[in-house]
């Protein structure tokens, strides 16, 4: 470890020396506890009696080397405060732990698995031009073994469960909700005990690299929730670890947030490089892709409220880990869940931004799911919530979730927060899908949304799979499957999604009929998308379309195989009358077209997809 790096705050690889490593015979212990007065081990090679660690380099450090230590066996430390009183840990770096409540750390040897994604790992890209569809899933609930709440499979037996659904339903990258260790399965992993250690819940590191490696070689991205902000307030953790507020602020009036847990004191450089070695861990000891880091915004103001301020030194810390990890692992995804207006998530750090690649779009989230929740009469005087996004959406490279925190305590499910009676949900929800498809911006999609669940996610418990079993559930589900996979198959989807000449809208002043039409360019391909949102159809709904021949059908929010009232011809073609097309749009519906174009001197001529500067597409915009 280079230590004037770690002082500074900037050290990547501080695990690496810091936690429990094999050397020689045994295990070498290392801990960080500069205000402690003593620290001692106890652990299963040493039949728990205490054995004191000694004080290395500055005497911040404390280290002791057990030839008899074994990969797999438990151990704690006792740290001692200056009164002479002492708290057990596990251990901050350790790379495993205990499933809770108990909390001793268990050793771990991090070669013993060699991944076989080489060709993956070679060819992944940040993918800002290319697809983007995240299956988001908790782990523990997205298949049991048993209804008991206790009951989870292992990382390795949920490979040939987990891995051919997200194939067949045509998502290409996974996104796991924390899998670092934590105490609470109500917290869902979002208060760390052990920001190093895969949580035991579902078996070992190398369980979880196996399943990584598996995700690659049958080519989905693996991206991980990963909590920079807070961290659980139990004892044998973080809080209080030498005595004194080593990983915390001291003052709770900074130090405590609004769930109750400790807030991360991103001043102290200690606590930086810990939380960028934490993040490069994941990513390069598991090979995980990317992460997605929750709330941002309670970095970036004090306590997430815009009225106290920046909190500039934490911004700081925020552009040195993502600057430090881009360096790192180039092709890694990083991803702000950030609801504030601050300036540059998205641009780079050396131009003066945060550094992220993508930033969840909540603005987004909260007008659409608005929307679909009012009666259609009033969705004339709402209509530009859905037009709203785009007057802003240059200004950063934003990712569309709809995503857990949608689904859970009272908010009711995707499906059920469209309007009107059991019937209706479903053509309007197929409609949102839909047009969050055809929207700029890549996609992110909750486990059990894409059945048309209509009961919350509960982490206790599997989605309502035998609800497919129900027609009207097995058709939005095939739905959703065939979204995903035209979505994966056609680049105007996606190639320009940043880009100011990848969207144009054709009409969005149709407020007294609910009705909008867009058009998305990209990879020298051009797709038409018209949408009815009212609780009528809507005739004679006039298009001029530059430069279009005819019109190939690609989705139909209403075909009869997805639930709807159409049965249509897939291979008839549209065909303009004097220039002008017109459409007639049943009640909750939206379609795609492929627009077939004059050949030669057509309008819109293939240009290569390159990456945008969100703050110079906002100028040409």
């Amino acid at each position: 470890m280079d230590f004037q790096r770690f002082y500074g705050g900037r050290e990547p690889y501080a695990y690496q020396f810091l936690g429990a490593h094999p050397e020689g015979h045994g295990y070498t212990f290392r801990v960080f506890a500069p205000s402690a007065s003593r620290v001692s081990l106890i652990g299963e090679f040493n039949g728990w009696q205490e054995w004191d660690l000694y004080r290395i380099y500055d005497g911040n450090f404390w280290e002791i080397h057990d030839d008899d230590a074994l990969p797999g066996q438990m151990y704690k430390y006792r740290v001692y405060t200056k009164n002479g009183s002492y708290t057990e840990h596990c251990d901050p770096y350790g790379f495993g732990m205990e499933k809770r409540p108990a909390f001793a750390s268990i050793l771990r040897d991090m070669s013993d698995y060699t991944f076989e994604d080489e060709e993956w790992m070679k060819t992944r890209t940040d993918c800002i031009c290319g697809p983007l569809s995240i299956y988001e899933v908790h782990l523990g609930s997205f298949k049991k073994p048993s209804d008991e709440p206790d009951a989870w499979y292992t990382y390795e037996e949920l490979i040939p469960y987990l891995i051919p659904y997200v194939k067949e339903n045509g998502y290409n990258y996974l996104e796991f909700m924390p899998l670092n260790e934590y105490p609470s399965d109500e917290s869902w992993g979002y208060q760390s005990t052990g920001l190093f250690s895969p949580t035991s819940r579902y078996g070992t590191a190398t369980g979880l690299k196996k399943l990584v490696d598996a995700c690659h070689q049958a080519g989905i991205g693996v991206i991980m929730d990963f909590v920079p902000v807070h961290f659980a307030v139990d004892s044998y953790a973080l809080r209080q670890f030498d005595g004194t507020a080593l990983y915390e602020y001291p003052n709770d009036a900074v130090g405590v947030s609004e769930w109750g847990s400790c807030n991360f004191m991103h001043s102290r450089p200690e606590v930086r490089s810990f939380l960028t070695s934490a993040a490069n861990y994941w990513l390069t000891e598991y090979h995980i892709d990317g992460l997605r880091m929750d709330a941002i915004s309670r970095i970036i103001y004090w306590q997430g409220n815009e009225g106290r301020g920046i909190n500039h030194i934490a911004v700081d810390f925020l552009k040195s880990m993502n600057r430090i990890l881009k360096e790192l692992h180039p092709t890694a995804l990083l991803a702000a869940e950030d609801s504030t207006s601050f300036p540059g998530v998205t641009k780079p750090v050396w131009e003066g931004g945060l550094g992220f690649d993508y930033k969840w779009d909540l603005g987004w989230m909260n007008d659409t799911l608005n929307y679909f929740r009012l009666d259609p009469e009033y969705r004339t005087d709402n209509y530009h919530k859905l037009t709203f996004s785009m007057m802003y959406f240059y200004n950063d490279r934003f990712l569309l979730p709809l995503s857990h925190d949608e689904v859970v305590h009272g908010k009711a499910t995707i499906m059920q927060k469209m309007n009107g009676q059991y019937e209706d949900k479903f053509p309007q929800a197929r409609a949102l899908y839909l047009y969050m498809y055809g929207h700029p911006g890549k996609k992110l999609n909750f486990c059990g949304n894409e059945l048309g669940q209509l009961r919350e996610w509960d982490e206790k418990r599997e989605p309502d799979w035998d609800i497919l079993e129900y027609p009207i559930h097995d058709a939005f589900h095939r739905f959703m499957r065939d979204l995903n996979l035209t979505y994966q198959s056609h680049p105007a989807f996606y190639e320009k999604d940043y880009a100011p000449d990848g969207f144009m809208w054709l009409d969005c002043h149709q407020e007294a009929r609910c009705l909008y039409a867009f058009e998305r360019r990209g990879g020298g391909e051009r797709l038409l998308f018209l949408f009815n949102f009212s609780d009528e159809t809507q005739a004679k709904f006039p298009l001029a379309i530059d430069g279009a021949t005819s019109l190939k059908l690609l989705m139909h929010s209403e075909r009869d195989i997805y639930g709807g009232t159409l049965t249509l011809d897939e291979k008839e073609e549209v065909k303009p009358v004097r220039g002008v097309y017109s459409f007639t749009l049943p009640r909750y519906s939206a379609v795609c077209y492929q627009i077939k174009e004059v050949p030669h001197g057509s309008a819109h001529e293939a240009s290569p997809c390159r990456i945008p500067d969100p703050a110079s597409s906002q100028k040409n915009s």
